[in-house]
């Protein structure tokens, strides 16, 4: 009698069906990698947001108790931040905001979500309608507009290189969609 033996089948995978997987992961890839980069820059747009708010409502919280004035909105289409001539440096303010039985804030952050210096501005006591203002620069670090005045408003949320600003209670430049109250 005969004896069968079974012969296992060393089967791999074809060169097409590796090649076909490599492509598919390089098309998942192509579709995530640009997804997850824009959702990073959302989310660091969304925290200097949030961060020039908790200042700015500190801030003017702080104006409207210590100094008894409060300048609330801008009725016009642009602001001239040469307005606000000094500029403070932010333990400063953060001393400022903590001073006597207030505290306005826990941290008045120095940099915004992508690593840039926030700018603090003040009109100083000195100014008859005491006016300050909060800026990021945004992603690409550079002061903008080209022109000073601000245009005042929204501008488009996916424009990460514009400049997030808030001057006297209100944002005056702000990605389109944050809620400004």
């Amino acid at each position: 009698m005969r004896r069968r033996t079974h012969r296992k089948s060393a089967r791999g995978f074809t060169l097409i069906e590796l090649l076909l997987v490599v492509v598919i992961i390089g098309i998942v890839v192509a579709i995530i990698i640009p997804n997850l980069m824009d959702s990073l820059q959302k989310a660091k747009q969304r925290r200097t947001v949030n961060d020039v708010r908790a200042v700015g409502s500190a801030w003017f919280s702080w104006v409207t108790d210590q100094l008894s004035a409060a300048a609330a909105g801008q009725s016009a289409q642009t602001f001239d931040l040469n307005l606000l001539p000094e500029t403070l440096d932010p333990n400063d303010l953060f001393e400022m905001l903590r001073r006597g039985d207030m505290n306005y804030i826990a941290v008045v952050p120095s940099r915004d979500g992508w690593g840039g210096d926030y700018t603090y501005l003040w009109a100083g006591n000195a100014a008859a309608t005491p006016t300050f203002g909060l800026r990021s620069t945004g992603r690409d670090r550079e002061e903008g507009p080209t022109t000073n005045p601000y245009p005042l408003g929204p501008f488009p949320t996916t424009h990460y290189e514009e400049d997030i600003v808030w001057v006297d209670g209100n944002f005056i430049r702000f990605p389109s969609g944050t809620q400004t109250d």
